[in-house]
């Protein structure tokens, strides 16, 4: 990652740039971001074992995937807000500080409410990533921000998907804590680096305080659509807790609106949403995190299930197997990242979009695992193109006194769509059933029929954010068309 940044040059038109101090504090957000989303995934793996060691049931353990993402969706905006407030890097150590308590206090829990109640509060930690983004947007020249935007968004996925397989092999050998026990030091010391290398932000309100009563009442309300949407499979979608949730939380956000255009410095701003590219950066992440919900949990059943309906292979494989998506990813986003200033972000999206969605055109055809590996690939080439320009289109369109506010936003959009893409993959697996004769047993599994419409669903989702791209306009390149202070 230090190679990567070297190639960072001073624009010639800003001679204030500092190019030492802007590579060190990049290469500080970066790390943090990986290490939070390493956390992050590292725990799917684990619920077999978390399972079998508090004596809980599969849906019991699945709230700590679920609630950390509720918790985080809740508080993203208001992190961002107090970011655009009172300085970026000081928020970022507070939650940081936190974020650091309650995953010690998870790993040492000695009871599953325990580990339930500081895995909900570590859900703070999602509020880093706006604040990372924000941050290197304001460290560079307006040239040279999309690699450092491509950088982030490559280490940061590299570490998502490095969770993965990491978390399975270090469960199977030194436990479930043990990936909290290797990971929590690296994040100390990137904080306290962070305290002493990073300098605050210059685009601070003074004398602008949190719309409070706003900022809880979205809370309220995004705790309520995720929930419902995150639990509808386990609690039934017709139930009465999710229809009053679901409701509840669409329904509130209405008076919210109404109560916000009348502030000044609302949490919920509206104007910022209606900006074109910002509503077209929105809905590209509600699209793309659907079919990342979608495709996640598809891959992992068509892998792990035992045959017919999938290959039975075992978690720690399943990571070996979508290692060859990281090793893509990573220099496809430093690589765009790079080019951007030259070409745009508009031709990246189109080409990520196509890429994206013929991947799982040929992800519907599968016959082996291997050739699941080799479609993954094709699928990073789009994927790593559309992280990093939807990123740049995001913070190149924002004004940098709404930057933390605009991204935080943006990141509630995309985690919104994963966690409807889980529940709608699920939907058309649990639909399209087979019964199967398995070690003697009758076992209804999902038929082939059903993974591939879940993937045909991906590349619907994949068509729409090619669509949406019609309506962006350039933020940079020759053809730039937007002009943001």
């Amino acid at each position: 990652m230090e190679e990567a940044t070297k190639k960072l040059h001073p624009s010639s038109s800003d001679k204030t740039f500092d190019h030492a101090y802007a590579n060190r504090s990049l290469v500080l957000l970066s790390l943090i971001s990986a290490f939070v989303l390493y956390i992050d995934t590292m725990l799917t793996p684990a619920l077999p074992k978390i399972v079998s060691e508090y004596n809980v049931s599969i849906d019991q353990a699945s709230l700590l995937i679920s609630l950390y993402t509720v918790s985080g969706v809740a508080v993203i905006p208001i992190f961002g807000k107090l970011g655009d407030i009172y300085g970026k890097k000081r928020v970022m150590l507070y939650i940081l500080i936190t974020y650091i308590i309650a995953a010690t206090a998870t790993s040492f829990a000695p009871t599953f409410n325990l580990v339930l109640i500081s895995r909900f509060v570590q859900g703070v930690g999602l509020g880093l990533f706006a604040l990372c983004f924000s941050l290197a947007r304001e460290q560079f020249p307006k040239d040279l921000v999309p690699r450092a935007q491509g950088v982030i968004s490559a280490v940061q996925v590299a570490g998502g998907a490095l969770g993965l397989l990491g978390g399975a092999i270090i469960t199977s050998r030194y436990g479930w804590q043990g990936n909290y026990h290797i990971a929590l030091p690296l994040i100390v010391v990137v904080t306290v680096l962070i305290f002493f290398l990073v300098r605050e932000s210059p685009n601070l309100k003074p004398g602008v305080k949190l719309d409070y009563i706003g900022a809880a009442w979205l809370g309220a309300s995004l705790t309520a659509i995720v929930l419902g949407i995150s639990e509808g499979t386990s609690w039934g979608w017709t139930s009465g807790p999710i229809v009053a949730l679901l409701l509840g939380g669409l329904v509130s956000m209405i008076p919210l609106a109404l109560y916000e255009r009348r502030l000044a410095e609302p949490v919920l701003d509206l104007k910022l949403l209606r900006q074109r590219n910002l509503m077209v950066a929105n809905l590209l992440v509600i699209s793309y995190g659907l079919s990342l919900g979608i495709a996640f949990q598809t891959l992992v059943y068509a892998m792990e299930l035992p045959p017919p309906s999938g290959f039975g292979i075992g978690i720690t494989e399943i990571g070996v197997y979508l290692l060859p998506l990281v090793v893509v990813i990573l220099p496809v986003a430093l690589g765009v990242g790079a080019i951007i200033p030259k070409y745009g972000v508009k031709p990246f999206l189109y080409i990520g979009s196509i890429l994206a969605a013929s991947a799982f055109l040929l992800l519907s055809t599968y016959t082996s695992a291997e050739q699941i590996e080799v479609y993954l690939i094709v699928y990073a080439f789009g994927s790593g193109m559309l992280t990093v320009s939807i990123q740049n289109l995001l913070v190149l369109s924002i004004r940098k006194s709404e930057m933390a506010l605009g991204t935080a936003l943006n990141t509630d959009f995309r985690y919104i769509g994963q966690s409807l893409g889980a529940p709608i993959a699920g939907a058309i697996l649990s639909t399209y059933v087979g019964s199967y004769m398995i070690s003697g047993h009758v076992l209804s599994l999902p038929t082939r029929t059903a993974f591939q419409y879940c993937f045909y669903t991906s590349v619907v989702a994949f068509i729409v954010v090619g669509l949406l791209v019609v309506f962006a306009r350039e933020v940079i390149g020759k053809k730039t068309d937007l002009h943001v202070a």
